[in-house]
């Protein structure tokens, strides 16, 4: 990890933007904090720079709750090369969504699962330089972003303790017999009027999560139309589970 950039915001955060590799990143911490602060990664779905005032606000509100909060761009979005298998892909679910016609599994698992399969490693890799810093510490938690790349680190990472699932992606049926596989506890939001995504994926997906703590928030609107209470309710599941000796202990 090499350190590009830092400067301290308003509220006691501090933004250290940094590259992995040659992967971007942003990591926002307390500016002053007695012990280390538990980790939340924050997902998205992709171009770092477009969703930076978003995932600025998402950060905010989790350093404000005490939590460290870090982000990394996602392959084939923003600088990174892209990939044209990726591109065709995604020409070919907009052409079926256009067309009105169902998209097939075949468009998803091309969409999807390479980017699962190069995005996750990079994940993982992220989270080794992230709790190699000082003041920064365990347990961890997901939020938000692509959920089929949520679920699959859920399942693979064991770092990762507590989970928050932004329902509403096309999910290759293959990740829908990984998430059976997940135990951490999970909360999923569900935007019910979301006009990208289909609603009943989105609740069968609910119902094929393993985890045995698992909770629905459904609000009615479109896919950036979600409640600014469910950031307070977000602060209050992740403080359950991530703070050491609390209801949750550790996390599996």
């Amino acid at each position: 990890m090499r350190p590009t950039s830092e400067q301290h915001l308003d509220d006691d955060v501090l933004e250290r933007h940094f590259t992995l590799g040659e992967i971007p990143g942003v990591l926002w911490a307390p500016g002053s904090a007695s012990a280390p602060a538990p980790l939340v990664l924050l997902g998205h779905p992709g171009g770092l720079s477009a969703m930076y005032p978003r995932l600025l606000a998402r950060a905010r509100h989790a350093v404000a709750a005490g939590f460290a909060a870090a982000t990394i761009e996602l392959p084939w979005s923003g600088d990174r090369p892209r990939s044209a298998a990726a591109e065709e892909a995604r020409a070919d679910l907009v052409r079926a969504l256009q067309a009105g016609k169902p998209v097939d599994d075949g468009i998803v698992d091309r969409l999807v699962l390479p980017l699962v399969e190069q995005a996750v490693p990079e994940w993982r890799a992220a989270l080794d330089a992230l709790l190699a810093l000082p003041g920064i510490g365990g347990p961890v938690g997901w939020s938000g972003g692509v959920v089929s790349i949520g679920i699959r680190l859920a399942v693979v990472e064991p770092r990762i303790a507590a989970a928050l699932l932004f329902a509403g992606s096309y999910v290759p049926r293959a990740v829908f017999e990984e998430a059976r596989r997940v135990t951490v506890p999970l909360l999923v939001l569900l935007q019910w009027d979301d006009e990208g995504n289909d609603r009943q994926m989105a609740l069968d997906l609910f119902d094929a999560l393993g985890s045995e703590q698992k909770t629905l928030h459904a609000n009615t609107g479109g896919h950036t139309g979600v409640p600014h209470f469910e950031g307070d309710d977000a602060d209050r599941f992740f403080a359950r589970h991530l703070r050491t000796g609390g209801p949750a202990g550790s996390g599996r």
